[in-house]
C-alpha cells in the first residue's frame, strides 16, 4: 500500500491459499466473471432494455423510471448483505450462486403478466440484490492479486467486461423485444417470443457466472473457531478503515472527478447540437459502450509504478478537459460526437483507475475482502448521485452547455485539491505488512 500504512495488513500476513503465489485468477478473467451483474444491471435495468420493454407494453415513462430507480437501489446498499460472500462457501461459488439466482429471478419477473405490478418489481429487486453477490465476489477475488500491475490489469478488464456485457446484452434483448427478424426463427422453434425472452435472460445472466466454477485461487474454508474468525475480521476492518490515513482515500472516492454523471444526461442535450435520435442511440449506446470498454483497457498502459490515487486524479483532469468540447465549441453535430466520444473513452479509463483505487484502499482480501470491497465501492457511488443533480442544475441555469460546463469546473477543482495533497505525500511502505 502507498498512503494507507496498514490497510489490509492483517490480510497480508494471512497464509491462506487465497494469497499464495500461483493460485490467483488471471486478470483478464474478471472481464468474464462480472458478466452476470453487467447483463442484469447494466444491460437490462440501467441499459435501457427494461424501459423499452415497459413502454412497449403501455407503461408510462414516469412509472418506468420509478421502477428502474427502485431496482437500482441494491447497487448502493449491497454492502448490507455482501459480507456473506466471505463465508460458507468459496467466493467463486458465490459468483455462480449470484448469477444463477439473478437470472432465474429476472426470468420469473418477465414471465408475470404485468411487469409493472408490485410482485414483478419485488422479484426484479431481489434479482438485482442477487447480482450484487457477483460484484462482491469479484472484489474479494481481486483483493487476492498482488499489488501493482496485476490489480491494475484486473480493474481494467473488470470495467471493460462490465461495459461490454451490458451494452451487447441490451442491444440483443431490445432487438428481441422489438420482435426483430433476427430472432423470428428461434422464437418459432422455441414456442413464442415470451419463452425465447425468458430463455435468453437466463442464458445471458447466469451463463457467464458458470465460469466461476473454474476460477483458481478462491479461498478455502478454514478450521478456525467462530471467535477467532470474528477477531480476525475486526483486525482487518480496523486496519483498513480505522486509521487517519484512510481519510484522504475516503475523500478521493467522494470527490466529484471521474463521476461520469453526464453520461446519462448527454442524450438529453443532443438535439440542441442537431443530433438525431437514431444517432444518439448509436453514439450513446453500442458505440458508447465500446468506447468505455476501450478506455478501461487503455488504463493498462499506465505504468505499474504509478500510484493508483495519482493516476486516478490525472485521468479525472483529462475527463474534465474533454467536456470543454461540449461546453465551449459550436453546437454542431461534429462537436457533439467528438466531445461525447472523448468523454466516454476517458470515463472508461476513470472507471478502471477507480477500481484500482478501491483495491489500493482495500489491501489484501484476507477473510473479509468482499465485505470491505463492497463498503468502499458503495462510497464511490456517492459522487454519481450528487453530480447528476449538479449537472442538471447547471443545465437549467445556463442551458445545454451548462451540463458539461458544470461538471468540468467542479471536477477540475476537486482533482486539483486532492492532487496537491497526494503529490506532496511520498509513498510509504506498509509497515505491518513488512512485519
Amino acid at each position: 500500500m502507498n498512503e494507507i500504512d496498514a490497510a489490509g495488513a492483517e490480510a497480508a500476513r494471512d497464509d491462506s491459499p487465497a494469497v499464495r503465489p500461483g493460485r490467483t485468477p488471471p486478470p483478464w478473467l474478471f472481464s468474464m466473471l462480472i458478466g452476470p451483474s453487467a447483463v442484469l444491471m447494466n444491460g437490462v435495468v440501467q441499459g435501457g432494455m427494461l424501459a423499452f420493454f415497459l413502454t412497449h407494453h403501455g407503461v408510462s415513462i414516469g412509472r418506468a423510471a420509478a421502477i428502474i430507480s427502485t431496482i437500482s437501489w441494491p447497487t448502493s446498499i449491497y454492502f448490507l448483505w455482501s459480507p456473506i460472500t466471505d463465508f460458507l462457501v468459496a467466493r467463486r461459488t458465490w459468483l455462480v450462486i449470484g448469477g444463477a439466482t439473478g437470472g432465474l429471478l429476472m426470468a420469473e419477473a418477465f414471465r408475470l403478466p404485468d411487469m409493472a405490478s408490485r410482485a414483478a418489481v419485488v422479484v426484479m429487486f431481489l434479482a438485482a440484490c442477487a447480482s450484487q453477490l457477483v460484484v462482491a465476489g469479484c472484489g474479494g477475488l481481486m483483493g487476492t492479486l498482488g499489488e501493482g500491475k496485476p490489480r491494475a490489469l484486473a480493474g481494467s478488464f473488470y470495467q471493460a467486461g462490465s461495459a461490454g456485457f451490458g451494452a451487447l446484452s441490451a442491444f440483443v434483448l431490445i432487438k428481441l423485444v422489438d420482435h426483430s427478424g433476427w430472432f423470428a426463427g428461434m422464437a418459432h422453434a422455441i414456442g413464442g417470443w415470451q419463452r425465447l425472452l425468458i430463455v435468453m435472460l437466463v442464458l445471458l445472466i447466469a451463463g457467464p457466472g458458470l465460469i466461476g466454477l473454474v476460477v483458481p485461487g478462491a479461498h478455502d474454508q478454514n478450521e478456525e473457531s467462530f471467535g477467532a474468525v470474528m477477531r480476525r475480521l475486526g483486525r482487518e476492518f480496523k486496519a483498513t478503515f480505522w486509521r487517519w490515513e484512510a481519510v484522504p482515500y475516503t475523500l478521493l472516492l467522494t470527490f466529484p472527478m471521474n463521476s461520469s454523471a453526464a453520461v446519462g444526461l448527454l442524450p438529453g442535450i443532443a438535439q440542441h447540437y442537431g443530433v438525431s435520435g437514431d444517432q444518439v442511440a448509436w453514439m450513446n449506446g453500442l458505440a458508447g459502450a465500446l468506447l468505455v470498454a476501450l478506455g478501461s483497457l487503455a488504463a493498462t498502459l499506465i505504468p505499474s509504478r504509478a500510484r493508483a490515487s495519482v493516476a486516478y486524479l490525472f485521468v479525472g483532469l483529462a475527463n474534465a478537459a474533454t467536456l470543454l468540447v461540449l461546453w465551449l465549441c459550436p453546437m454542431h453535430p461534429a462537436f457533439y460526437f467528438a466531445g461525447t466520444a472523448l468523454y466516454l473513452f476517458t470515463s472508461g479509463t476513470g472507471l478502471a483507475t477507480f477500481t484500482a483505487v478501491v483495491l489500493e484502499f482495500l489491501g489484501r482480501s484476507g477473510k473479509s475482502g468482499s465485505a470491505r470491497y463492497s463498503i468502499i465501492n458503495s462510497i464511490g457511488n456517492i459522487p454519481v448521485l450528487y453530480m447528476i443533480r449538479l449537472d442538471g442544475w447547471g443545465g437549467d441555469k445556463w442551458g445545454p452547455r451548462g451540463v458539461a460546463g458544470t461538471e468540468a469546473v467542479i471536477s477540475v477543482i476537486g482533482a486539483t485539491v486532492l492532487l496537491a495533497y497526494f503529490l506532496s505525500r511520498r509513498p510509504r511502505r506498509d509497515t505491518l505488512s513488512a512485519a
